[in-house]
């Protein structure tokens, strides 16, 4: 029942296309690979191969958005970590779960402010400093250090522009810029890296 209110509320958009649904994440995983969607809508808890590993493993190949019923799930931050790009309640209006599959697919993370603060709460609680890590962020300017400091701790680019006192667009060619340098595919990973790096905690 869900996954078919899902189909037709995607498919009541004229730009938006069902590539097909999966009804495990071992069926997932087969379809993405077939397919190659521009984007999964991903369900956490699934028979045989769960939301998370199934994310593990397609995360290179398209872009998630994570649903689910919890808003607190103690999943959701495996989910992040393992590459999703969106985080959804099952629970959110229709016209929310289009624009998550829109800001995703054009390369953008979405992430309710309560989650990004939860997200934070959990990196801080382990903070886990890697070398390496940290030997990236030396490729980035003082300036894109900077910003990245600011989307570490859940800020928008709307409000980074008010803090240091630049536009919100160039804001967003230093989010650009920093995540090229990194090799990070959205803000997601940015926020994990800083943290993995010891950036801020």
């Amino acid at each position: 029942m869900v996954r078919a209110g899902f189909r037709m509320i995607v498919q009541s958009q004229p730009d938006l296309r069902v590539a097909g649904e999966a009804a495990d994440g071992q069926e997932a995983i087969d379809l993405v690979k077939r397919e190659r969607p521009d984007v999964v809508l991903m369900d956490i808890r699934m028979p045989r191969v769960d939301g998370i590993a199934a994310t593990r493993q397609v995360a290179g190949l398209t872009r998630v958005v994570i649903l689910t019923t919890f808003e607190l799930d103690e999943y959701v931050f495996d989910a992040l970590a393992a590459g999703a790009s969106a985080f959804l309640l099952k629970a959110a209006p229709p016209e929310d779960l289009i624009k998550a599959i829109r800001v995703v697919a054009a390369g953008e993370a979405l992430l309710a402010p309560s989650v990004t603060r939860r997200l934070i709460e959990e990196f801080a609680k382990r903070p886990q400093p890697a070398p390496n890590k940290s030997k990236q962020l030396e490729t980035l300017t003082e300036r894109e250090r900077e910003v990245l400091h600011e989307v570490a701790r859940g800020l928008s680019n709307a409000e980074i522009a008010q803090r240091l006192h630049v536009s919100e667009t160039t804001v967003k060619t230093h989010v650009a810029h920093l995540l090229g340098k990194l090799e990070l595919r959205d803000r997601v990973q940015a926020v994990i890296l800083a943290y993995e790096a010891g950036l801020v905690g």
